[in-house]
């Protein structure tokens, strides 16, 4: 009998693409299983590697650009272009100009870092005819609002003297006004979709500065700053700026602060919202045209794998979707992960049937990322192994 498994993964973030990571984990299905019948579906979540992934799958092209990165200085970046019917769509990822992956370890200060060089990689694609940009969020290495974002585009952040805001996210508590009035006249034309995490908001108890800042290198001090920053940009630019975009853009004025997705990469959700983004839940964006759910549904058996397995897992990552969907359909689900934190066994109310750590010893970071496709053939294997001693021991078991 022929054995069909779905490999459904996310990257590895700042190590290997959804790609690799697929193409590993087949390695290690095919030293235990070689007739395989293997069905590779690499996921993005909309951070890293999203633009290329959606360039493959829609018959477009990267096209490079040069753009402000996340520290100030100029990094070489990409959008996309799709192919395909309709308006000239076009593929901003975020993480590929302000991404945590640019910025070096001694320099995480989520308070100092920008999100500007979105707002060029925008206009970017509005130069080249887009008049549909999608915007992926993940995988970011800033807290500023998208405040960035809009200052590229055009828009005054101003202080209570009239001066113009520094950047980023530890100024924003000073922000007193925005003028809107050099914005992007593009923008009121182009149909802007902000694939983006639902769970993740602006503002309050779980704010994006308070779960999301000390990952990125913020101190207790600083994530109350930030905090108070955003709290302070969703106010203004709900006074100054979102209602005369609500209008052409045909979205309902939003809730900056408590909206789903408005919190996502650092609250670049809530700033693009400002100028008439639509938030929608990412996999509703993003998995668009992949036909997931009959590719599980016709798997006996589908594995996935992401970075890291812990209690943020269910709140909207790849392995908890693959395994909702894969559930849904009566297909079990095994998740490799590069490592194994707090609240990981929060998977299984989700679909999730086991998890494995995929490092065989203590190592070091860098190892443990040089390494990991080497790694996850290997985890493949030994879970493949492991599965296959079950199969020969169910029927005693069953005597």
């Amino acid at each position: 009998m022929t054995h069909r498994i779905a490999i459904a993964p996310s990257g590895f973030k700042e190590s290997l693409s959804a790609a690799r990571v697929a193409e590993a984990i087949a390695v290690g299905v095919r030293r235990v299983i070689p007739d395989a019948d293997l069905d590779l579906i690499p996921l993005v979540d909309g951070g890293e590697g999203t633009a290329e992934a959606l360039a493959l799958a829609g018959g477009g092209r990267l096209v490079p650009v040069t753009a402000t990165g996340p520290v100030g200085e100029p990094v070489a970046s990409h959008f996309a272009l799709l192919g395909g019917p309709g308006p000239l769509t076009a593929v901003v990822e975020m993480a590929a100009v302000a991404g945590l992956a640019l910025v070096p370890p001694g320099l995480r200060h989520p308070g100092a870092t920008t999100t500007y060089g979105v707002g060029e990689l925008i206009r970017a694609a509005l130069d080249a005819g887009a008049r549909r940009i999608l915007i992926g969020c993940g995988d970011s290495g800033t807290s500023d609002g998208g405040a960035g974002a809009l200052q590229a585009l055009g828009a005054r952040l101003t202080d209570r003297h009239g001066r113009e805001l520094r950047r980023g996210g530890g100024v924003l508590h000073e922000l007193e006004g925005v003028d809107p009035s050099g914005l992007d006249p593009r923008l009121a034309r182009t149909e802007l979709l902000v694939a983006c995490n639902p769970y993740n908001v602006l503002c309050g108890k779980r704010g994006v500065a308070r779960v999301f800042g000390p990952q990125k290198g913020a101190t207790p001090a600083e994530v109350e700053l930030l905090s108070a920053g955003l709290e302070r940009l969703a106010d203004v630019l709900t006074r100054d700026l979102a209602p005369a975009f609500a209008p052409t853009s045909g979205a309902p004025v939003i809730d900056l602060r408590t909206a789903p997705g408005t919190g996502a990469s650092g609250g670049l959700g809530a700033g693009l919202a400002a100028v008439g983004a639509r938030l929608l839940p990412r996999y509703d964006v993003l998995l668009d045209g992949l036909d997931l759910d009959a590719r599980l549904a016709r798997a006996d058996f589908v594995i996935t794998a992401e970075g890291a397995l812990d209690h943020q897992t269910v709140r909207g990552k790849i392995p908890a979707e693959v395994a909702r969907r894969a559930h849904a359909s009566g297909v079990p689900v095994l998740v490799l992960a590069g490592t194994i934190g707090p609240g990981a066994q929060d998977v299984r109310a989700v679909g999730v049937d086991a998890y494995s750590a995929i490092l065989p010893a203590p190592m070091t970071l860098v190892e443990a990322i040089d390494r990991s496709d080497e790694f996850l053939a290997d985890a493949t294997e030994r879970a493949m192994r492991i599965m296959a001693l079950g199969t020969r021991l169910a029927p005693l078991a069953a005597a």
